[in-house]
């Protein structure tokens, strides 16, 4: 009777020896690539600079003929990016450690893949159309539609800083629930956990007085390449525990 189920225990180990680390490369990879796919994008086709001068960046925007194709593109780098965090949660889910943890996590998760797309939507489809009305138009007509265009600018603030609170949160539950499991290094835990925090506080700023830069950008920036480039190189230092699966068959 024991000797039927060592085997058992032995193909379990094997199991999860053999899906953890190809899952931890596949999140840090879909982390990464998101990422760097997002940020090309954006240097190179989403104009910027002065973005509360409205009148200034309106003018930009009205001239950009690929803001709407650049924003699908957008949608596209952050959608792959966050679907490491899928990854991450069927991760914790096998382990069993933190179910209620790790299920709030996918929720936060969840809700800020919808305020992404609904801030897509306003950003690169209702202002785009907003700013052109705005700068085809002359006379009275003109100042009207700059209204509309600037009420379209904060409603994109509005969602700019529930999104960024929405990630803050789901940053700092992931990174609690690696910091308590070990599932990664446990030191990546805080460094998601701090990239949350400030992330959160950058959203509260956008709320308040719009977009731009801030100085918390930069960190923010430096925490969350750290924490993605973190996963990926723990999937790929990762090592099966080979003397077990040997003792185990």
């Amino acid at each position: 009777m024991q000797s039927s189920a060592y085997p058992r225990a032995g193909e379990a180990v094997r199991s999860e020896t053999v899906s953890v680390a190809p899952r931890l490369r596949l999140a840090g990879g879909l982390f990464i690539g998101g990422f760097l796919f997002f940020y090309i994008v954006t240097q190179l086709w989403h104009p910027s600079g002065q973005e509360n001068n409205h009148p200034i960046i309106f003018t930009k925007y009205a001239k950009s003929d690929a803001w709407i194709a650049v924003h699908f593109l957008q949608f596209v780098g952050v959608i792959v990016a966050l679907s490491g965090f899928v990854v991450l949660y069927r991760l914790l889910e096998a382990r069993g450690e933190v179910p209620v943890l790790a299920r709030c996590a996918l929720g936060s998760l969840i809700a800020t893949i919808a305020i992404w797309a609904a801030l897509q939507a306003v950003d690169g489809v209702t202002l785009k159309h907003a700013v052109d009305a705005w700068f085809s138009a002359s006379g009275t007509e003109k100042t009207i539609r700059f209204a509309t265009a600037e009420t379209t600018r904060w409603t994109e603030w509005g969602l700019q800083s529930y999104y960024r609170l929405l990630l803050g949160l789901t940053f700092v539950l992931f990174g609690i629930a690696v910091a308590r499991t070990g599932l990664v290094y446990r030191w990546l835990g805080g460094i998601a956990i701090l990239a949350g925090l400030v992330y959160a506080a950058i959203g509260v700023g956008v709320g308040y007085s719009g977009l731009g830069q801030r100085p918390g950008d930069l960190l923010v920036t430096l925490l969350f390449l750290v924490f993605m480039v973190g996963v990926l190189v723990a999937g790929l230092r990762r090592r099966e525990p080979v003397e077990s699966v040997e003792e185990a068959s």
